[in-house]
């Protein structure tokens, strides 16, 4: 998988307007084509055997904080587009839902802070 994917679609379709530039479709559209050959990756490879984690181990690893967090971006681009983006990916969010759990109150916590963002950009 290739980490900081989700930055490109969120960069370009909903933060763009706040660095004063301009939406960009194409970068989009390129980004959600390589975030969805890097999901389709870790679906096939890292979770190939239904691992509750990346490597396997009984508890998330540095890989698996780092890759959860990337993908949540999408959430700051609407339920809509998550759900067209990940759901073909039911191993990724089984996996992302591990995660979840096992570092929970942690995991909410922090992607409190996305919801906000989201709602601050929304008004």
């Amino acid at each position: 998988m290739l980490p900081f994917v989700s930055v490109t679609i969120v960069q370009n379709s909903i933060l763009a307007p706040v660095f004063r530039r301009p939406l960009n479709p194409e970068a989009v559209a390129e980004g959600e084509k390589i975030l969805s050959a890097a999901l389709s990756k870790t679906e096939s490879f890292w979770l190939d055997d239904n691992r509750p984690f990346l490597l396997g181990e009984n508890q998330p690893s540095i890989a698996d904080l780092i890759l959860v967090c990337d993908i949540m971006q999408v959430k700051l681009v609407g339920e809509t587009d998550w759900n067209r983006l990940l759901g073909p990916y039911k191993k990724v969010q089984q996996w992302i839902e591990n995660t979840r759990n096992a570092t929970n109150p942690h995991f909410d916590e922090l992607h409190k802070v996305l919801k906000e963002l989201k709602e601050k950009m929304q008004n």
